[in-house]
Formats: structure tokens, C-alpha cells, sequence
């Protein structure tokens, strides 16, 4: 982790973005102090990954496990068409 101070980071915020880009965590000082962190932003790809991460935050509660993949439970051709058609 690279440390600056807010005079530094100001003068080399570009560098310092770059530096988060390629995955590394940046830390902010005033006066000696930890004041900030900045930190690449971690993106979930799946609704999976997602419930987990709220389960872990504690936002969330219900079974740890996927219980079955979702499947339309009915499929009738050119329903969008007629669905479009219909708002005409």
C-alpha cells in the first residue's frame, strides 16, 4: 500500500489513479494521520456473488445455497411481438 499526503495526493492524483487501476490501494495523511483510502472498486458478475456479499454485510438473511436455476414456466413464441403489438 502506498502512502501520500493530501499535498501529494493533490499534486499526483493522476499517478495516484493510475496506481488504483492496476489493482493497488492507496492511503491518505493529513498531518501523519490516516485520513482516507482509496481502493479499486471490486465488481460482482453474478446475482450469486451479489446476495453473498449482502449476506456477509448482514443486509440479507435466507438459505446459503442455490436451490435450483430459474426457468420460464411457460414459453410461448412471440409473446414479446404480441406484447409490443398490443401497446400500440
Amino acid at each position: 500500500m502506498t502512502t501520500y499526503s493530501t499535498y501529494e495526493a493533490k499534486a499526483k492524483f493522476s499517478e495516484l489513479i493510475r496506481k488504483v487501476r492496476d489493482g493497488e490501494t492507496v492511503l491518505i495523511t493529513y498531518r501523519g494521520k490516516e485520513v482516507a483510502e482509496i481502493k479499486p472498486v471490486k465488481r460482482e458478475t453474478t446475482v450469486w456473488e451479489r446476495i453473498a456479499k449482502l449476506r456477509e454485510q448482514g443486509i440479507l438473511s435466507g438459505p446459503a445455497e442455490k436451490k435450483c436455476d430459474w426457468k420460464p414456466i411457460a414459453y410461448r413464441p412471440g409473446a414479446l411481438k404480441r406484447f409490443l403489438e398490443e401497446r400500440d
